[in-house]
This record gives C-alpha cells, structure tokens and sequence, in this order.
C-alpha cells in the first residue's frame, strides 16, 4: 500500500511592510526626535516642508480614490464649529471664575467630538466604526509602530524628568487621556476620514493638519503657536494614516504630548474631583462606541443569516 505524504505545512511570512509606510513612518520618527533639537518655529518649518517633498513623490503617494460628499462636508463643518465655540466659551468666557460652565462647556465639546461622529457615521451612514480608526484592523503594526512612536516621543520628553508629587500630575493625566481620545477620534477618524474619502489622502493630512492647529483658539492660543501646531498635526496625520487605526496615536503619542507640555506649562492646576468629570465623559464615549459595535455585530448577523436562508432558497 502507497503512502501518501501530506505536504508540511509552510510558516507564514510576515506581512511585508511597503516602501511607502516605511518612509512615511521615518519620517514621524524623525519629526518626533527633532523636537528637542532645534527652535520649535524652526523644526515646524522643516517638518513641513519635508513633508511637501515627499508628498510630491509619486511612489510615496498614497492611492485613494475620492468622491466629494457634500452631506459629510457639511456635517463636519458643522460638528468643527460647535467644538471650537464650546472650547472658546468654556476657556475664554466662563474660565475658572465660573469653574462649572468651565467643564460642562468643555465636556460637551469633548462628547460632541466622539459621539458625534459615531452616532452619524453608525446611524446616519452605516459606515463601520472602522471608518473612524476605531477597531482591531491592522492591529499588529499599530501597536508596534504605535510604541515605537511613543518611545520617540517618551525621548523628547520624559527621559531624565522627575514626576511632581501626584496631587499635581495624576488629573492632568487623566484629563490627556480622555483629550486625547476625543483628538484621535474626531481629528484622525472623523475629520481625515472623511477629507481623504472627499479628497484623496494628502489633502485630508494637510486638511486635518490646518484644522487641527486652528482648533486650539478655542484654548485661547494665539497665532505664534500656530505653525508648531500645523506642524504637529501634519506628523500625527501622517501616523494615522499609516494603519487608519486610532491605537497608533491613542492611548500613548498624542496624550503624552499633552501630558508633559501641561506639566511643564505649569498654568494648569486641577483638583482631585475632576478625575471624577473626566471619568464621566470618557464612560459616555465608551458606552456610545459599544453600543455602536453592538448594532454592527446584530446587522452583521441578521445579514449573515439572510445570506444564509437565501442560500438556502436556491438550493432548494
């Protein structure tokens, strides 16, 4: 009797990363070591402008192809604004003279930014939360750039610094984090998602770059801090784009940025209690995210199991 023997199964290889990304991820590494080299006007200028040359690279150029919305433009015009004058209104009219029309000004901008685009994208459009960068899509190399990012960042940062006494940092971390997430999600998710879906991919970077630098007015920043901000939006674009999942730039880069230039500012001094606010506005978004994955997961099934009955139907 013939023995048969069954091919051995061959290890997969790893996924290959493209040319493209590889650069693309330089170059926020770079960017983000850079920050402690020179002027931040002068390393502004220059992440800029790197960043036009490469984007006038052909073979570094993104491939997306784009079909202006009118109904997403019109909506994120509309959700931008009403957060930036809920930021302008809690920073520069009620201020800590008024400290609870402060954080419900603040907590409804935050909210606005997350739920928002949730409720419409879920609901309004039946996109997946993936359109926002929110899932486990591409998960590995956004957890292992994500950390190599952070650690750039962490270089720049918190290398050699002494943390103050908890009473001064664990509110300001709490405050980055939940900050953060609503940046991530409404910036990177929602504003760029839907640029480059309009657009194609490096207008929605530049786009979601200047939108994101102009925002911050509704923290009372003038126009000197503008262009480092532009700046850093076009390197925390870019770090979205490479995987389109949030995870590269949240839960580490962008809250820890936060975290460190309100630690050093030293012009932010939270209480305890507001560990409570922030723990509030961070269980709404959750909850409107999961229950936004819930009704994915039911419409995936009910339409799964009318695939399945269909199916069913022909054969018979």
């Amino acid at each position: 009797m013939a023995v048969t023997h069954e091919p051995a199964t061959r290890p997969r290889s790893a996924p290959r990363v493209s040319t493209r990304t590889l650069v693309w991820f330089l170059f926020c590494v770079l960017a983000l070591l850079g920050l402690d080299l020179v002027d931040l006007q002068v390393w502004a200028s220059v992440v800029v402008l790197a960043a036009l040359v490469l984007a006038g690279v052909p073979a570094l150029r993104p491939h997306a192809s784009a079909r202006v919305d009118r109904t997403d433009l019109v909506v994120l015009a509309a959700m931008y604004v009403t957060v930036v004058l809920l930021f302008r209104l809690a920073f520069q009219v009620f201020t800590t003279d008024n400290v609870l029309g402060l954080f419900l000004c603040f907590a409804a901008g935050l909210l606005l930014g997350v739920v928002g685009p949730v409720v419409y994208s879920v609901w309004g459009r039946h996109r997946p939360l993936r359109s926002l960068g929110l899932g486990a899509h591409e998960l590995r190399p956004t957890l292992a750039m994500g950390v190599v990012l952070a650690a750039a960042q962490f270089l720049v940062t918190f290398q050699g610094y002494t943390l103050p006494a908890p009473a001064k940092w664990v509110p300001l971390l709490g405050m980055s984090l939940v900050v953060g997430l609503f940046e991530a999600v409404f910036f990177r998710g929602f504003v760029q998602g839907r640029l480059e879906a309009s657009f194609g991919a490096v207008p929605a970077v530049a786009g979601a770059a200047v939108l994101y630098a102009l925002y911050h007015v509704g923290y009372g920043m003038g126009v000197s801090e503008m262009w480092f901000l532009l700046a850093l939006g076009v390197v925390y674009a870019v770090a979205f784009r490479l995987t389109t999942n949030v995870l590269i730039v949240w839960p580490l880069l962008t809250p820890m940025g936060a975290f460190f230039n309100n630690l050093t500012g030293g012009d932010i001094d939270l209480p305890w209690a507001s560990l409570l606010g922030f723990a509030d506005v961070a269980m709404l978004m959750a909850a409107a995210i999961w229950v936004a994955h819930r009704r994915e997961r039911k419409n995936h099934t009910r339409a799964q199991a009318s695939h399945e009955v269909a199916e069913a139907s022909h054969v018979t």
